[in-house]
């Protein structure tokens, strides 16, 4: 029996499943957790890997192994292969400035055209703006720039500065890289460093192969690695989407992603125009505030993740409703990174832990909704509706996403599946064949059309426009 390993190296922890090569079956799993904080040392991932490696029984009896990692982070290298600083994560908002810089110099229309997106504070282009500018001695001693999952990949292969590798997937995300092209655009880089000698990793193709382990600590040497991806085109791999599949993921983020047989370039900023791992294109739209938010009014509330789901699903009056404006964390989508959340609507009645939980749960569903919209109006065609994630499990949050949205939701079993798509990608690399794994069993949401959620919604989001914060 051939095993194939997939990694999901996330914002919060690592995750390894190891599955059939055959039917894709998951055989065993072990996970171990990051550090908290919006920047990190990359050598936390390192030995976060190891250990979750450790906890799935090993790989001495595996093939290949993929890794899927968190999108956007900034890992700067030296000449001679050491990190430069803690590696700064997609959700660090310090380049906020900086991206509004960049777009100010260039224009957004010039942006999307060029990498079919315009850059905010988690693109990589926006974060080497702000290193170049507040921290001018660590960008003078990064000789290579890479990704979170790059820089794993590299470790499982080893050697120089050369052997850096990445995917379409992830480098789309980086604002110096254009899918409807697949070059680098080095005069953008260029633009944000004032550096046009860094080296930047080797893009490669789904199914190539990026080398052999090296043996490091858990690590056995010879096993066949694959390019790996960002965690969306992973999500998207290992959930079998195809052109038109919507992914919405409630994790740390939300997430609304399409798979799409053309590119976007989407000038507002809301959709990035991200290439997928199949070499399919992947418009996304992502929210800093989903899980985080529900975690943090279910521990308000002082309840288990099931007592929070029965709260939110009791029946309560529309007319008396709370509205939540779950900017909590400040925004991407729409770009505010200096919101604060906002609730309106409170009385004398509605002021319960029933209003508060569904008032929540709305707002995470009215955010999706957002998202879907924006992706739709760049011209992609949309079919099915996959739910998945943490907040997927919560019965009220998917009844809530088919009303709003006034469309069946189809949730998948529970699931690793940036791991799982991490897996498939290094089953292809072993054999030069995309594998066609059984789905698993999903269940089909449907809900009565809720369009006065969204209204109530949008009146606040709207309301509380961009000039009610200090940018």
């Amino acid at each position: 029996m051939t095993l194939v390993a997939g990694v999901d190296s996330s914002t919060q922890s690592c995750k390894v499943v190891i599955r059939e090569l055959e039917t894709g079956t998951i055989v065993r799993s072990g996970r171990a957790s990051h550090p908290d904080g919006t920047e990190a040392d990359p050598e936390a991932w390192w030995n976060a890997l190891q250990l979750a490696v450790c906890d799935a029984g090993g790989l001495d009896d595996v093939a290949a192994v993929g890794i899927g990692g968190q999108q956007h982070g900034m890992v700067c290298i030296d000449v001679a292969g050491n990190v430069v600083r803690p590696a700064l994560l997609w959700n660090d908002t310090r380049s906020a400035a900086a991206a509004s810089d960049l777009v100010s110099e260039l224009g957004a229309q010039t942006w999307a055209q060029a990498v079919g997106s315009v850059p905010v504070a988690a693109f990589t282009v926006s974060k080497l703006r702000w290193l170049a500018r507040h921290e001018p001695m660590a960008m003078a001693k990064t000789a290579a720039v890479c990704l979170p999952h790059d820089w794993l990949t590299w470790k499982l292969v080893g050697g120089g500065l050369q052997a850096l590798v990445t995917d379409r997937g992830d480098a789309s995300g980086t604002g110096y890289w254009s899918p409807a092209t697949d070059e680098y655009r080095l005069d953008l880089l260029e633009l944000a460093t004032d550096r046009g000698d860094l080296h930047l990793p080797t893009v490669l193709a789904p199914d190539a192969l990026a080398g052999h382990t090296v043996e490091s600590g858990a690590i056995p040497a010879g096993l066949a690695v694959s390019a790996g991806t960002g965690d969306n085109m992973a999500a998207a791999l290992g959930l079998g989407a195809v052109v038109g599949d919507v992914v919405m993921s409630v994790g740390t983020s939300g997430v609304v992603s399409v798979v799409s047989a053309t590119p976007t370039a989407d000038p507002s900023g809301q959709v990035a125009g991200f290439a997928d791992a199949t070499g399919e294109f992947l418009p996304l739209v992502c929210t800093l505030n989903a899980g985080q938010v529900l975690d943090s009014v279910r521990a308000l509330l002082g309840v288990t993740f099931e007592a929070f789901d029965e709260l939110a699903r009791a029946p309560m009056s529309a007319d008396d409703a709370l509205t939540l404006l779950p900017f909590l964390a400040g925004e991407r989508t729409p770009n505010r990174p200096h919101a604060r959340g906002v609730l309106s609507g409170i009385s004398l009645t509605n002021l319960t832990p029933e209003s508060l939980a569904r008032a929540s749960v709305e707002s995470i569903a009215c955010g999706l909704a957002d998202g879907l919209g924006a992706v739709v109006d760049c011209g992609v065609d949309v079919g099915r509706i996959l739910l998945v994630g943490g907040g997927a499990r919560l019965h009220a949050l998917q009844t809530c996403v088919a009303s709003v949205v006034n469309t069946p939701v189809t949730v998948p079993a529970p699931g690793e599946y940036v791991a799982e798509g991490a897996a498939a990608q290094a089953a292809w690399a072993l054999t030069g064949a995309r594998p066609e794994w059984n789905e698993g069993s999903r269940s089909t949401i449907t809900a009565e059309a809720a369009p006065d959620v969204y209204a109530r919604y949008t009146a606040l989001r709207d309301q509380t426009g961009p000039d009610a914060w200090p940018q």
